[in-house]
C-alpha cells in the first residue's frame, strides 16, 4: 500500500510540473507576441490569430492523444509529446517573417495536447472518490499561464525576446527527462488491445458529452483565450508597460489554474453539477460587469449640461478578472468531474474531445476578439462575446439538469 501510495504521489507531482511547462509554452506569444507584434506591424486581428495558433494544434491533437493514452499509457504518450516540443520552441527565436511564426506556433502546441493525456493517466491511478482532487492537482498546471506571465517579461526586458524561447525548450527537455525517471506505468490501466478506435468514438453519440463540451468551451476555452489576450488587453486599454501588465494578467491566469484542485475538492464533496452552476451565475455576473465599455454621457439638469463617465479603473478590473479566474478554475475541475463519474470506461476519449472543444474556443477567442475590435473599436467587446457564450451554457444546463430537479420542482420530479 505503501509503495502505490508513494507511486501515486509521483505520477501526480510529476504530471503537475510536466503539464504546468507545457502550458507555460503553449501560452508563450501571450508575451513575447506583444514585441513580435511591434516588430511586425502586425494588426490587432493577426495578433489574435499569432497568439491562438499553438492553441488550434493543441486543441485538435487532444483527442487522438487521448485515444492513444487509453491503449498506449500515459506515461511513453506524455514523454514523447514532450520531446517532440523541443525543437519547435528553440526555432521560435529563429523566425524573423509572420508565416515562420505561425509555423513554429501550430508545432509548439502540441504542448496543449498534453491535457488529455496527463488528466487520463493520473486519473486512472485514484480511486473514484478521490479522482476529482487528483484531476484537479493536475489541471491546476494551468497555472503555467501565470509562470510565462511572471517569467518571460523579466527576460524579455533582461536578455530580448528572442532568449526566451531557447530557454523555454532547454526547460522543456529537462522536465521531460525528469518526468521520465520518476513517473510508472500500469499496464492495467490501458484498455484492451481489442477494443478498436472505432469504439472509442462511440461514446461521442451521447449528448451529455457535448454538453459537457459547452461548459469546458467558457471555462477553459475562455481561460486560455483571455490567458493569451489579457497582457495586451492591459497595455492598451491601461496604458501599463510590459512587465507591470504581465503581473496583472497573472492575477486572473494563476488562480484559474492553482484552485483548480481546489475546485476538484469541492466537486468530490457537492458534486459536480452544483458547482458548475454556481461557477455559471458568478462567471455571468462579472462578465455583464467587465463588458461595460468606457462611457460617457451629458444629461440636461436644471443648472445646465452635466457630463458623467462610467469607466472601470484598473484595480475594480483586476478584482473582477480575479474572480472569474476562481469560477473557471472550479469549472474546469467540476466538468471533469462530470466525466469521471459518467464515462468512468472511456475518460481518455471523452476527456480528448472535450478537451479539444475547449482548446478549439481558445483558439477561435482571441482572433474573435481581435477581429470584434478591428470592426467596432470596443475593447471590452472580447468580455460582450464571453458573456453570450455563458449564457448559452446557463440555459443548456437550466433545461437538462436544472429544471428537472426537486428544487425546481418541489419534489415532483422524485414522484413521476
Amino acid at each position: 500500500m505503501a509503495s502505490q501510495r508513494r507511486k501515486q504521489l509521483s505520477v501526480l507531482v510529476m504530471s503537475t510540473t510536466a503539464f504546468t511547462m507545457c502550458f507555460a509554452a503553449w501560452m508563450l506569444f501571450a508575451v513575447i507576441g506583444i514585441p513580435i507584434k511591434a516588430q511586425l506591424g502586425l494588426n490587432e486581428t493577426q495578433f489574435g490569430l499569432l497568439a491562438a495558433t499553438p492553441v488550434l494544434t493543441g486543441a485538435l491533437v487532444r483527442l487522438p492523444l487521448g485515444m492513444l493514452t487509453d491503449k498506449l499509457g500515459g506515461r511513453l504518450v506524455f514523454f514523447a509529446l514532450m520531446v517532440a516540443t523541443v525543437v519547435p520552441i528553440w526555432l521560435i527565436s529563429q523566425a524573423t517573417a509572420y508565416w515562420q511564426f505561425l509555423l513554429a506556433g501550430l508545432f509548439v502546441g502540441l504542448a496543449g495536447g498534453s491535457f488529455s493525456v496527463g488528466i487520463a493517466y493520473c486519473a486512472r491511478w485514484f480511486e473514484r472518490k478521490n479522482q476529482g482532487f487528483a484531476m484537479g492537482v493536475f489541471g491546476a498546471g494551468n497555472s503555467g499561464a501565470a509562470v510565462t506571465k511572471l517569467v518571460a517579461p523579466v527576460l524579455v526586458v533582461a536578455f530580448g525576446w528572442e532568449f526566451v524561447p531557447k530557454a523555454f525548450a532547454l526547460a522543456m527537455l529537462a522536465i521531460a527527462i525528469a518526468f521520465w525517471l520518476f513517473t510508472y506505468e500500469d499496464p492495467e490501466h490501458r484498455v484492451s488491445s481489442s477494443v478498436k478506435f472505432a469504439d472509442q468514438l462511440r461514446v461521442l453519440k451521447n449528448p451529455r458529452v457535448w454538453k459537457y463540451c459547452q461548459y469546458y468551451s467558457i471555462v477553459f476555452g475562455g481561460y486560455v483565450a483571455l490567458a493569451l489576450w489579457m497582457t495586451k488587453y492591459y497595455v492598451t486599454e491601461f496604458g501599463l508597460g510590459l512587465e507591470t501588465a504581465a503581473l496583472l494578467a497573472a492575477c486572473f491566469s494563476l488562480p484559474g489554474g492553482v484552485l483548480r484542485a481546489v475546485g476538484g475538492w469541492f466537486s468530490d464533496r457537492f458534486g459536480a453539477h452544483k458547482v458548475t452552476w454556481w461557477v455559471m451565475w458568478v462567471s455571468w455576473v462579472c462578465l455583464f460587469l467587465l463588458s461595460y465599455p468606457h462611457t460617457e454621457f451629458t444629461v440636461m439638469t436644471v443648472s445646465g449640461p452635466k457630463t458623467f463617465a462610467i469607466h472601470h479603473n484598473v484595480w475594480f478590473f483586476t478584482v473582477l478578472m480575479f474572480t472569474v479566474g476562481v469560477a473557471w478554475a472550479f469549472g474546469k475541475a467540476s466538468v471533469f468531474k462530470y466525466i469521471s463519474d459518467e464515462f468512468p470506461h472511456e475518460i481518455g476519449a471523452v476527456s480528448g474531445i472535450v478537451g479539444l472543444v475547449g482548446g478549439l474556443g481558445g483558439f477561435l477567442l482571441p482572433i474573435m476578439f481581435g477581429a470584434l475590435l478591428d470592426l467596432t473599436g470596443v475593447r471590452s467587446s472580447a468580455f460582450m462575446l464571453l458573456y453570450g457564450v455563458t449564457w448559452v451554457s446557463l440555459i443548456w444546463m437550466y433545461w437538462t439538469e436544472v429544471r428537472r430537479t426537486d428544487v425546481m420542482h418541489g419534489g415532483a420530479a422524485a414522484t413521476k
